[in-house]
């Protein structure tokens, strides 16, 4: 069976004081195994919405998300933390939902992560880095087909850039993912469509000089 995410007729819509806000208008989308999407979009766009609405985090206000392939977590999306269990008890509570042996796990996290001691104390003493090194090394843990990628894989050192990039873009090279991203090399150098996000609006672009010309004028 083919795997594929599809957005029909896509709206997110909050209320506001005086108004409404429309932060995706309409938005149609057929992701297929193996694509890599690429979005551009400025602050307020819509990109974290759309993010949060394909994995889950958040629902449409009209329309439908089908999902016939595993799709993690936004990866910038600390929300699902319990911050008085501990880095390993988030991460066995993780591997249960998904029925991921944690005992097998314990060691990449750890060391991906880099949390040292901090590993086995409360989520709620971490630094905000700390929680986002956290948040994707369990998202490394589990086998997803397909990867929501908002802006985590700048968190933290070079070396921290370069052990991340390693695991989404080399040997996770055959997966999908959705890249919402202000470093234009990532979407450049990673991607093989290209979208931008425009007032909720998205856009798709047949190369990356095409999206970016336009993300550049607006």
């Amino acid at each position: 069976m083919d795997k594929y995410v599809r957005l029909e007729g896509v709206w997110k819509i909050y209320p506001m004081r005086g108004g409404v806000k429309h932060a995706l208008k309409n938005i149609n989308l057929t992701m297929n195994y193996g694509d890599k999407i690429g979005i551009l979009g400025r602050n307020g766009s819509g990109k974290s919405t759309l993010i949060r609405v394909i994995g889950g985090a958040t629902k449409p206000s009209m329309g439908r998300v089908i999902k016939n392939m595993k799709v993690s977590w936004p990866l910038a999306f600390q929300g699902g933390f319990q911050g008085s269990l501990t880095g390993l008890d988030n991460l066995k509570f993780i591997c249960r939902i998904y029925g991921v042996d944690w005992q097998s796990k314990v060691e990449f996290v750890k060391d991906f992560a880099d949390l040292g001691k901090y590993f086995y104390e409360p989520v709620k003493t971490y630094s905000s880095g700390m929680r986002a090194r956290l948040a994707l090394a369990l998202s490394l843990a589990v086998d997803f087909d397909c990867y929501l990628i908002d802006e985590v894989v700048v968190v933290g050192d070079q070396r921290f850039h370069e052990k991340s990039k390693r695991e989404f873009f080399e040997k996770r090279a055959g997966r999908s993912f959705v890249l919402v991203s202000h470093q234009p090399s990532y979407i450049k150098d990673y991607c093989n469509r290209f979208f931008v996000l425009d007032d909720g609006n998205l856009i798709e672009f047949e190369d990356f000089k095409s999206a970016w010309d336009f993300y550049s004028r607006q």
